[in-house]
């Protein structure tokens, strides 16, 4: 039930809707003082009365029922207070009945949402600095599957541009098979790494490399072999990554795909007379919208990533009429974006406005930041790696006689590593800090997942008696109830903001105060009615759990 809309439907205040007053409620700080607030004080100017007398006034004439059982003026607030066995009631009946489709939705059948992330470059390391748009691109990418829409997830891979000349070049000159197949992905980043070495002290080494690249463009049989062994090994390597964080894609079409789709785009842009020359380049004047121009082809007849942009907007638009085309990708290239969608906007496409840059900060290590071409790369998959082995030490110390320690490590691990990255609003810069993430006692996935272990065991032990109608309900349990009852609201909000924080802090909020009703709450001692119920309240908590740290690609444990 949505108590918030029964509370505005019954409340009559003059000049204002009932969606506004919807809006205007709050949840107190104390629930001894009600489970619903109404602030009067914007109120006076309006009623020209004051705040404490509004809310008498409304107190006393609101028709209680419908699941509200009081309304109560308190120093200018209406405070209403629910039917809690009502609501325990119908909130553990509902999680019982859908279980891992709890919080689900149908909000967004026959909509398409387009989400490109990762977005990985072909015969460079998978770094850290990949780690935010590849797991925050996944959440938004199962939240969206989950509420009803059809998302279609895109690794729209940097599979394009001169770097590719230079590792030829280098591969050349001191690569070999041996090598690559011994080293992989970090052989072919040390060659690009002495590549630039190499051309500081030689430039004909670039003149050489642009000369290759070339060679890719006009379909050079060695230069294109070369090409697609580098691009194979890149997609081998970063695909154990992509299955260990739980991230799929249904579109693997990177920049070299649009090559032969710029074309009507560019003689679309001339034909509107969008495209002025400036410097030798062909670029659209967007000074009226406050913003540089934006190149489409540079002074050599080169097109660059915005008319590759351009041209695989329209492409998504025409392959999968998306309602949204979303772009996970950092803020640095927040100009980017909007010189895309404006040049897409003046191009006359209505749907430009559906084109979402869901930006997110910077990841780095406590040591600091990278370079690839200077070879200062921290690994993703090394990130994992110690994350695992971190967890599994810390479970030998808890837990030595633990059955699959070892795979419970690896669930554990991968988690914080996630959670890590996803907790935080989207925007915010994150140093990672494996200490920080693998606390078992902070606003961790590593405490979400030993509530869920906890809870498991409580009905491991405690039978198959659940009963959803308690006979009373205590402080602490409703606390629970209520946050449970919040949970399928978090996922839409989520969703309208894209930011998967609000399901990672839910999770942490609702282990809190499980574990508070689990110390406080005697439940495997309590008797009859009393102890069915608070079975039936831990299952619901454990499934709602699963689902919140399923939706960002982390699993759990039963044991830990």
């Amino acid at each position: 039930m949505d108590y918030k809309k029964i509370i505005a439907s019954n409340l009559a205040v003059t000049g204002l809707s009932e969606e506004e007053l919807y809006n205007m409620l709050a949840l107190p700080p104390d629930t001894e003082m009600g489970d619903y607030a109404l602030p009067c004080f914007r109120l006076a100017k309006t009623l020209r009365k004051a705040p404490a007398l509004i809310a008498e006034e409304l107190a006393a004439n609101y028709p209680c029922g419908g699941g509200i059982v009081s309304a109560q003026a308190v120093n200018g607030y209406v405070n209403f207070k629910v039917d809690r066995k009502d609501l325990a009631a119908r909130t553990l009946e509902r999680i019982l009945a859908e279980r891992e489709r709890y919080g689900s939705s149908e909000e967004g059948k026959g909509k398409t949402v387009c989400i490109d992330y990762s977005s990985v470059n072909i015969a460079k390391p998978f770094h850290i600095g990949h780690l935010s748009t590849t797991v925050l691109g996944s959440a938004l990418y199962k939240l969206h599957k989950f509420l009803g829409y059809t998302p279609v997830g895109i690794n729209h891979l940097g599979d394009y541009g001169t770097q590719f000349g230079k590792l030829i070049s280098a591969y050349r000159r001191w690569g070999s098979r041996e090598m690559l197949e011994e080293g992989g992905l970090r052989a072919l980043n040390e060659l690009y790494v002495r590549f630039h070495e190499e051309a500081e002290k030689d430039e004909s080494l670039n003149d050489e490399a642009r000369g290759y690249f070339k060679k890719i463009e006009e379909h050079d049989p060695e230069a294109v072999e070369l090409f697609e062994l580098f691009k194979e090994l890149t997609l081998k390597e970063v695909s154990r990554i992509y299955d260990l964080l739980d991230v799929h894609f249904d579109s693997w079409a990177g920049e070299s795909f649009y090559n032969d789709k710029m074309q009507p785009v560019i003689d679309e842009l001339r034909e509107k007379g969008l495209l002025v020359e400036s410097e030798g380049a062909q670029v659209v004047d967007l000074s009226a919208y406050d913003m540089p121009p934006c190149i489409i082809l540079r002074s050599d007849g080169a097109s660059l990533y915005a008319t590759r942009d351009i041209a695989a907007a329209v492409y998504r638009k025409n392959t999968y009429d998306f309602y949204k085309c979303l772009y996970v990708v950092a803020y640095q290239q927040n100009l980017h974006f909007r010189q895309v969608f404006k040049v897409l906007e003046l191009m006359g496409k209505d749907w430009a406005k559906d084109l979402v840059h869901v930006a997110y900060g910077m990841v780095s290590l406590e040591d600091g930041s990278m370079s690839t071409r200077k070879g200062r790369v921290v690994y993703l998959k090394d990130v994992i790696d110690r994350c695992i082995e971190k967890a599994l030490a810390i479970i030998a110390e808890k837990n030595p006689s633990l059955e699959n320690k070892e795979e419970i490590a690896k669930t554990v691990g991968v988690g914080a590593v996630i959670f890590g990255a996803l907790y935080n609003n989207k925007i915010k810069d994150i140093t990672f800090s494996y200490d920080k993430v693998l606390n078992f006692e902070g606003e961790t996935s590593c405490y979400v997942q030993y509530t869920c272990a906890r809870a498991h065991s409580v009905l491991e032990k405690g039978g198959e008696e659940r009963i959803c109608q308690p006979d009373a309900v205590t402080p602490q349990e409703f606390e629970v109830v209520k946050k449970l009852a919040e949970f399928p609201d978090v996922l839409t909000n989520a969703l309208e903001k894209y930011e998967p924080c609000f399901v990672a802090r839910y999770c942490v909020d609702l282990a809190q105060l499980y574990n508070k009703f689990y110390f406080d709450c005697s439940i495997l001692n309590a008797e009859g009615q009393t102890r069915a119920f608070r079975l039936a309240l831990t299952e619901s908590v454990l499934i709602t759990l699963r689902n919140g740290l399923g939706l960002l690609g982390i699993g759990v444990p039963s044991k830990m």
